[in-house]
Parts: structure tokens; C-alpha cells; sequence
């Protein structure tokens, strides 16, 4: 019998430095454009990571976090530095993923599916039946994921997969904490429903 936690993988909260920031955000508006190439270095990685999980797949990813920096270079002097850039970035690069699946549909891999949910379906032996067995169940949490809208996807992915803290998830989506805490409270019990079956949930 499952308890009332659900079964993602948790990650440690991770804040970037942000110390030196603002001196390249001001060397890239006077014309240095090597200062926002350190911008890039500094957080192309775990913005991939995070809009991996959003766009769906690695292809769309990369284009996503390509078309975010592009955005971002061009916006640069309208960044007021009310918030961290990076949560800034964040935005820029989450609106353009919704973009991206509203134009295609994502396909999601097994992998994705694993590292998104942080879930394992069933664990059975190794036998062909078992087999098929085990990929059902993988579907049905990749068909789960997928069915979740962009709003609950997303905070569902910058607080579980990222480490996010509310605080900074409510700064990058623009919308209060308790917005955060609902929709994120709303995407758990949506896969928990769907994925009764799947996850063994007893509900007695």
C-alpha cells in the first residue's frame, strides 16, 4: 500500500552563483559580445536539462535552448535585473518550449520518462511476457506525463527535476507561490490518478 507521498525523485534545491552576472549583462550591452558567450557556458547545461523535460526530446531541446539564448541576446537591454537572469532565461526558454509543443507533438523516450517521473514501473523478471508487461506500463506513464498541460509540466519539472525552490519556480513563471504549490499539488495527484494501475496505488 502506497502512502500520501508521491514517488518522484527528489533533487537537492541547486542555486547557481549569480555574483558576476550583472558585469557581463553590462559588458555584452556595451558591445562585448564575448561576456553573454560566458553567459551561455555558465548555463546552457542545466538549462538543457530542464527544457529536456519540457520540449520532450533532445532534438527539440536543443533547439529550444538555442532559439532561448537567441531571444535573450536580442532582449538583453529590456532585462531590468528585478530578478536573477537566470530565472529570467528560464522564462524566455520555457515560453518558447510551449511554443515549440503547440507546433509538434513530443515523442518521449523511455529515458525521458524514467528521469522526468523519477518512477519505475513494475519490477518484473526478464521473460518476454514480462517484457511487454513492463513496457505497457511505460507507456502509460509516458502517455500520463504527456497529458499533463504546460503549466503543470513545467513547474512539475523545475521543482522536481531542477531542484527549484518555490520562490525562484514563482519569479520564472511570474505567478505567486501558492499558484506554484497548486499547480504542483494539482500535476501529483493527475499522474497519481492516471497511474493507478502502473504504481500499485491502494486507495483502501
Amino acid at each position: 500500500m502506497m502512502g500520501n507521498s508521491w514517488p518522484l525523485r527528489r533533487v537537492q534545491n541547486y542555486e547557481p552563483d549569480v555574483s558576476d552576472d550583472a558585469q557581463l549583462i553590462d559588458e555584452t550591452l556595451a558591445g562585448h559580445s564575448a561576456a553573454f558567450g560566458q553567459l551561455v557556458e555558465k548555463y546552457q547545461d542545466r538549462l538543457y536539462n530542464t527544457v529536456v523535460h519540457v520540449a520532450g526530446n533532445a532534438e527539440d531541446a536543443q533547439d529550444v535552448v538555442q532559439d532561448a539564448f537567441v531571444q535573450a541576446f536580442l532582449k538583453l537591454d529590456t532585462f531590468q535585473g528585478s530578478s536573477a537572469f537566470y530565472t529570467w532565461l528560464y522564462r524566455i526558454a520555457l515560453n518558447v518550449a510551449a511554443s515549440h509543443r503547440r507546433r509538434k507533438r513530443p515523442t518521449l523516450s523511455v529515458e525521458h520518462v524514467r528521469e522526468t517521473s523519477g518512477l519505475e514501473p513494475i519490477d518484473h523478471a526478464d521473460g518476454p511476457t514480462e517484457t511487454v508487461e513492463r513496457d505497457e506500463c511505460r507507456q502509460q506513464v509516458r502517455q500520463a506525463i504527456d497529458r499533463l498541460g504546460d503549466e503543470h509540466r513545467a513547474v512539475l519539472v523545475l521543482r522536481e527535476i531542477d531542484g527549484c525552490c518555490y520562490e525562484t519556480i514563482a519569479e520564472i513563471l511570474e505567478v505567486p507561490i501558492g499558484t506554484v504549490r497548486s499547480r504542483l499539488h494539482r500535476a501529483r495527484l493527475q499522474l497519481r490518478e492516471e497511474l493507478k494501475e502502473v504504481l500499485m496505488i491502494d486507495e483502501a
